[in-house]
């Protein structure tokens, strides 16, 4: 639905198309010359003339019209151009020029792009995670431990935030293992937690068991390294 309306957008001449093509037509596989004359077609088009001739592109630019005529051939062999006939009790009235594949092209080269970003940013901070957890371990993780990390996130879908909350109650917890924290991972998930703060009050709520059983020497492995909030402070 949003696709079928931005391509809308893109055919009423909403959007700044011309800038967009003048950041994006290099990606999109287009020259210069080519770009020059698509974008004299989409004026003519907003202007009212939906199928401009070679010699009426070409007298805006400084190519013959049979140069032009083999743009425009080859913009439709590729697919960046289209004309469309329009009929009227069977008969043809009309052809039209219409840039609708261009527009097209441009959304799924957008779309892509913003998928790559998304991608790389969580690559990133995949990464920061990884170095938290290696900074409280003292020692670079096991593959199993990385695809354990990598496990919590895209299989058991638990948001990276609250993966070192649970390393942070562990620290406190004097129970620094992969083990211990994805029970705490799979109780939180179990009882609706799904916020930092939701995470808070469970872990206030059942200190005083977690207290009683924590051992003092263990306890001495928290160095502090890393500014963790103590999730059993009341």
């Amino acid at each position: 639905m949003k696709k079928k309306i931005m391509l809308e957008w893109f055919e009423q001449g909403s959007i700044a198309i011309p800038k967009l093509l003048m950041m994006h037509y290099k990606k999109l596989g287009l020259n210069e010359l080519e770009f020059m004359v698509i974008l004299h077609v989409h004026t003519f088009l907003e202007s009212g003339n939906s199928f401009p001739t070679p010699d009426e592109i070409a007298a805006r630019m400084t190519i013959t019209s049979t140069r032009c005529a083999e743009i425009l051939r080859t913009l439709m062999q590729r697919s960046f151009v289209t004309i469309e006939g329009h009929k009227q009790d069977g008969e043809m009235i009309c052809e039209t020029y219409s840039l609708q594949p261009l527009w097209e092209k441009m959304l799924q080269l957008l779309m892509n792009e913003t998928i790559e970003e998304e991608q790389e940013k969580k690559q990133n901070l995949q990464s920061s995670l990884y170095s938290i957890f290696e900074k409280e371990f003292g020692r670079p993780l096991s593959p199993f431990e990385c695809e354990t990390l990598t496990m919590w996130q895209d299989q058991d879908e638990h948001e990276m935030i609250l993966i070192q909350a649970a390393l942070r109650e562990a620290v406190m917890s004097g129970k620094l293992n992969f083990r211990y924290i994805d029970r705490i991972l799979f109780e939180w998930k179990k009882n609706g937690v799904k916020t930092v703060e939701q995470a808070q009050n469970y872990g206030q709520k059942f200190r005083p068991h977690q207290t009683k059983n924590q051992l003092p020497r263990q306890e001495a492995k928290y160095t502090g390294k890393v500014p963790f909030y103590n999730w059993l402070e009341q």
